[in-house]
């Protein structure tokens, strides 16, 4: 295996759970984050291969920075997104943190606590949204609320997948105090169903999710650009709707994920709800002031 294609499993930005690059957002802006989320696939594919050696896995990820630092030859994946950055003058700080999450992912496959998770989602989860948001010209005090958003979006796909994670790639995001603090160890992972004890695990940590959306809520709100607010917009109300789904399903024999037909009403309440409020702040502040009044 010399080349990312080697490694591909075949998932596209269509496969995603949340919008990628969807018709929200500008279409001159739409090359750019699929440049940025096929070096993320191709990194993703490298480090959850089922067959290659950590070494060849390394190597590959090495690649993958030689040609973002500007390798010819390197990597195809590395050196087109390096052609998206450097015209704008935007930092590879994003896509080298995803490559240290990907390195983790490679030789860690436990998580002792919360905090130990919060710290991987650091490097796997926030960097996406910070790079969109640098793309857009957005302002970088916008990126708290787009780690807490960022960072829930991974957890819920790690409870989605977890039964997957733990039986092909012998990888466990769920902490480990969690678990033991019902019990029960990663052999949970093994049933067919969730006992009830792993079900009362992953509803507190949906629940821990739910605290990140809260604080995540105003994040479209500050975005300038209207067409990205409205696709946060969207991506909250979708996470929303999956972590109360994560509170009341068990994902080792349910369906988590929304169906076509359950995402695209959930995606214009959560469009409709941000052009509302942007609307409703515009004509607030056109309103004159009434006479005595002290606004």
């Amino acid at each position: 295996m010399t080349q990312a294609a080697d490694f591909a499993s075949g998932k596209g930005h269509r496969d995603e759970n949340f919008p990628v690059a969807s018709h929200l957002v500008r279409r001159e802006l739409r090359a750019p984050i699929l440049a940025f989320y096929r070096f993320a696939r191709a990194a993703d594919d490298v480090a959850d291969h089922p067959t290659a050696g950590e070494a060849q896995k390394f190597a590959q990820l090495d690649r993958l920075e030689a040609g973002l630092r500007g390798e010819k030859g390197a990597s195809v994946e590395g050196e087109a997104l390096r052609d998206v950055l450097r015209p704008r003058n935007l930092t590879d700080q994003h896509a080298l943190d995803l490559l240290e999450a990907f390195r983790r992912d490679v030789v860690k496959r436990r998580y002792a606590d919360w905090a130990e998770l919060m710290d991987y989602c650091r490097y796997s989860a926030a960097p996406v949204g910070r790079f969109v948001l640098d793309l857009h010209g957005e302002s970088r005090s916008l990126w708290p609320l787009n780690d807490a958003l960022c960072t829930a979006l991974q957890v819920i796909n790690h409870l989605q997948d977890c039964a997957k994670d733990y039986a092909g790639l012998d990888r466990v995001y769920i902490p480990l105090d969690a678990l033991a603090a019902q019990g029960i160890g990663v052999e949970a992972l093994r049933s067919e169903r969730a006992s009830p004890a792993l079900r009362t695990v992953i509803a507190e940590l949906a629940r821990r999710t739910s605290a990140l959306l809260d604080l995540s809520r105003p994040f479209a709100g500050g975005i300038v650009d209207l067409r990205l607010a409205l696709e946060v917009g969207v991506i909250q109300t979708l996470a929303e709707s999956l972590t109360m789904r994560l509170s009341r399903r068990d994902p080792l024999s349910q369906r988590v994920h929304h169906r076509a037909i359950e995402a695209l009403p959930l995606a214009a309440y959560g469009a409709v709800g941000v052009a509302a409020g942007r609307l409703g702040r515009r004509l607030g502040a056109k309103q004159p002031a009434l006479p005595g009044s002290h606004q």
